[in-house]
């Protein structure tokens, strides 16, 4: 027989309240399957099960305040070896039966503070909570705001999963989201003499060459993991490419060792393959840096973006348009290329990136 004590849930809470237990005595369950759903002061969080065997006895019910320390489940731990059918109770599909030594376990926090009838509505009616705007105390959701949520997407589309190219999308950005710390410095250069006879794309291109020469710690890829930064001599650069499924970042080798019309031909040929679904996976991986040119849809001067790992920086290009400047001591009206430089600021510096977007533009206004 082995009791489960309710764990240090962190945060210096003391106590939770019971919300709904995921499974019964008797039930057979395995190591990191769900056991109960308990609401601290701030959230409802998941409390694992930290052995694989039979439910003996369960302490509290819900509604009930349970104390750090205080028993929470009775296991008998050999009944797991005598029988080897079905597991019952709710289990992820992911999970697999295992024997773990007993440990604090991991807590997958629920969205949103809600009471158990709150939550018991919006099960009901089929409402994520972490959708609905809270009014309650101290951020809580209540009954008025399930229902109002209810309302609101009574004429709206059944929700469907992200599929193909927004699915792949979404784990990136989320990735991302997790693991760097973006910064961003914004400039314009002046493009009037070259803009009418010049090919944007390939000037960015030599652009972001020219900043990478300066800074090249902009040009790497940096692992979390192990806190190692792996310098890149070749810029592989990867250009960001919408379409009505979604966004492509496919890769050009070596831009920085490639001519004009290389360039040019490469470009035209990678977004032909995007189009046609036909490029290959290895064309899809292993960028150094990456380019946004945003501007071509014909709004957006300045974006903070978003970085994907390991990657260390990634630019955008705004849209060019006429805008009043000092030139030989009187105003007038050049056009200028709105940029923006987002960095993972847990490996490069300001003053880095600043070099990096002097050197830009620098190669920009070269007419």
């Amino acid at each position: 027989m082995k009791t489960f004590l309710l764990p240090d849930l962190g945060e210096g809470l003391s106590e939770v309240e019971i919300v709904d237990w995921h499974v019964q005595e008797g039930d057979r369950v395995v190591a990191d399957q769900p056991l109960v759903s308990v609401e601290t002061d701030k959230a409802v969080v998941e409390v694992p099960s930290p052995h694989s065997g039979t439910i003996v006895a369960l302490h509290g019910k819900p509604g009930d305040i349970i104390r750090t320390g205080e028993p929470l489940a009775e296991f008998d731990l050999g009944a797991v070896h005598q029988d080897k059918g079905t597991v019952v109770g709710r289990m992820p599909e992911a999970s697999a039966p295992r024997e773990t030594e007993e440990r604090t376990p991991a807590l997958a926090r629920a969205s949103g503070k809600a009471m158990p009838a709150v939550r018991a509505l919006a099960r009901k009616l089929g409402i994520d909570l972490s959708a609905v705007d809270a009014t309650g105390p101290d951020g809580s959701i209540t009954m008025d705001d399930v229902k109002r949520f209810a309302s609101a997407i009574a004429g709206a589309e059944p929700a469907e999963p992200l599929r193909g190219v927004r699915r792949a999308m979404t784990h990136k950005m989320s990735q991302s989201h997790a693991e760097i710390v973006p910064a961003s410095i914004h400039d314009e250069c002046d493009v009037e003499d070259w803009i009418d006879k010049g090919d944007i794309t390939v000037k960015l291109i030599r652009g972001i060459v020219a900043g990478c020469r300066v800074s090249p710690v902009l040009n790497a890829w940096y692992s979390a993991q192990s806190m190692t930064l792996r310098l890149r001599h070749d810029v592989d650069l990867g250009i960001a490419i919408n379409t009505e499924d979604g966004l492509f970042v496919a890769v050009m080798r070596d831009v920085g060792n490639r001519e004009d019309q290389d360039l040019r031909e490469g470009i035209e040929e990678m977004k032909r393959c995007v189009a046609a679904r036909d490029i290959p996976l290895e064309d899809m991986q292993g960028a150094t840096i990456t380019l946004s040119n945003f501007g071509v849809f014909g709004s957006g001067r300045f974006a903070n973006l978003v970085i994907v790992p390991p990657q260390v920086a990634i630019i955008g290009a705004g849209t060019i348009r006429p805008r009043a400047v000092v030139k030989d001591g009187k105003v007038v009206a050049r056009r200028t290329l709105p940029l923006s430089l987002t960095f993972d600021h847990r490996v490069a510096t300001g003053a880095e990136a600043a070099r990096f977007l002097k050197a830009m533009m620098a190669e920009l206004e070269r007419s």
